[in-house]
């Protein structure tokens, strides 16, 4: 047991040591060469300059639609104007009209007065020719079929004389 606790510590001692040499060879820097365009200075191309770029003025669809709007309301107005003002002169001409009318009707009619009833035939109403009504006597009984839906009666009721006089008498008409 011994020989193979004391294997076990050599092979750690050994992973120990090769971590702390590539500890140390990444701690001393590898100097690399200059590049090819140091022995010669590079002269670069400078990028073309843009000219200043002018402003664009906007148009929203918000304003170009309330300047359309506005142009509408316009006509609108216009029109309504225009159906106002012929209105007017419509309802002018036809006040004219009709106060000319009347202005005629006036010089036209002549009062007359309104005929005399005729007193000398007075009116007398003649007898009917129709047969008068022929009455009918009413029917104060109630059918059969119904007088046990709107009668309910008691059997106590049922076993009256009056009240078994008075179905025998509904049977037999």
């Amino acid at each position: 047991m011994q020989q193979r606790g004391h294997l076990k510590e050599e092979q750690l001692m050994k992973k120990i040591q090769k971590l702390v040499a590539e500890e140390e060879k990444l701690r001393i820097p590898i100097a690399r060469g200059l590049p090819w365009t140091t022995d010669e200075p590079e002269r670069l191309i400078k990028p073309h300059v843009k000219k200043n770029t002018i402003p664009i003025d906007l148009k929203l669809h918000s304003d170009i639609r309330a300047v359309e709007r506005a142009r509408f309301a316009h006509r609108v107005a216009k029109k309504m104007s225009l159906i106002k003002r012929y209105k007017m002169k419509r309802e002018k001409q036809q006040k004219l009209e009709e106060e000319e009318e009347i202005k005629r009707l006036r010089k036209e009619l002549i009062p007359k007065a309104q005929p005399m009833p005729y007193f000398d035939r007075p009116f007398v109403p003649k007898r009917s020719m129709k047969q008068p009504t022929v009455p009918r006597e009413p029917r104060f009984c109630v059918p059969q079929h119904k007088t046990i839906r709107y009668c309910r009666m008691s059997c106590n009721d049922m076993s009256r004389p009056e009240v078994e006089a008075f179905y025998k008498n509904r049977v037999l008409e």
